[in-house]
């Protein structure tokens, strides 16, 4: 399954039953005010498109911005979406990549497998000179039977014992807070990083809102020093970015990728976790 799709892979299937597309766009950090993006979406989005609202649809009782859902509560959202796990699924986002690939990461973690991301997102539809529509879409509901792949995905102490074993673990924060010099966005977070992490910022993995190509992407794993034929856990500030990572991971050719849903907002708030500065 190739993981990203042209506009005009989606566009000739617009008419299909079994195509659901999604926006996933989250509102970018640190912009004040927040961006409504579900106000853009209402504005434009794609035909028939649903709204996959990664911050309502995250596990609330965790105390932590973003982890994953249990099996019934997300298989119940994603049925009173429309989504059924085996529709074929079109992620995108508004802008630059940033939260597509942490909704499509889901779904596949899920037990969806038919998940693209739109290459280039709106503005590749939009620049294609595709057609949009506005307003709320409501799909008839349908069920989503929901399986958490456990492979897909590390815990608190999964994550402990794949340091402590010298297993690859890429952080996709800034550079900045990798190595403590900038703050960490949460209040009460020291910045730092896991002992024995490499950083991999995401937004170098992307040429704006699309991928780079598998060839760039070996090549920027590659002077980093990362095997990709060995297990390879990617992290970030809360869970989102990470997917961002696994799908570069992904598209380069690793076979053994899991994300580490507490990420950074887990790890640093717990007291027995070793923090690293380079400042």
């Amino acid at each position: 399954m190739s993981a990203l799709v042209s506009p005009q892979w989606v566009a000739s299937r617009l008419s299909s039953p079994d195509l659901v597309i999604v926006d996933a766009t989250m509102p970018p950090v640190g912009v004040v005010p927040k961006v409504d993006t579900h106000a853009l979406y209402l504005q434009k989005h794609l035909p028939g498109a649903v709204f996959f609202d990664i911050d309502a649809l995250s596990d609330h009782s965790s105390g932590l911005p973003h982890t994953i859902m249990s099996d019934e509560a997300f298989g119940a959202a994603m049925g009173e979406l429309g989504i059924h796990d085996t529709a074929t699924i079109v992620v995108y986002e508004q802008g630059d990549v940033f939260s597509a690939p942490r909704a499509r990461w889901k779904l596949r973690a899920m037990g969806a497998k038919n998940v693209h991301l739109l290459d280039g997102g709106l503005k590749a539809w939009e620049a294609a000179g595709l057609p949009l529509e506005s307003g709320p879409v409501v799909r008839e509901r349908t069920k989503f039977h929901a399986t958490l792949d456990k492979a897909a995905v590390k815990d608190y102490h999964q994550i402990r014992a794949t340091l402590a074993a010298g297993e690859q673990v890429l952080d996709a924060r800034s550079e900045g807070r990798f190595t403590g010099a900038h703050p960490e966005p949460r209040a009460g977070l020291s910045s730092g990083h896991m002992q024995g992490a490499t950083s991999m910022p995401f937004p170098h993995l992307a040429n704006g809102a699309s991928m780079k190509s598998p060839e760039e992407l070996r090549a920027i794993f590659e002077a980093r020093g990362v095997d990709l034929q060995q297990p390879i856990t990617t992290s970030c500030g809360s869970g989102v970015t990470a997917a961002v990572v696994a799908l570069a991971l992904e598209m380069a050719g690793a076979p053994k990728v899991t994300l580490y849903d507490g990420s950074w907002a887990e790890y640093a708030s717990r007291a027995e976790s070793v923090i690293v500065k380079d400042v």
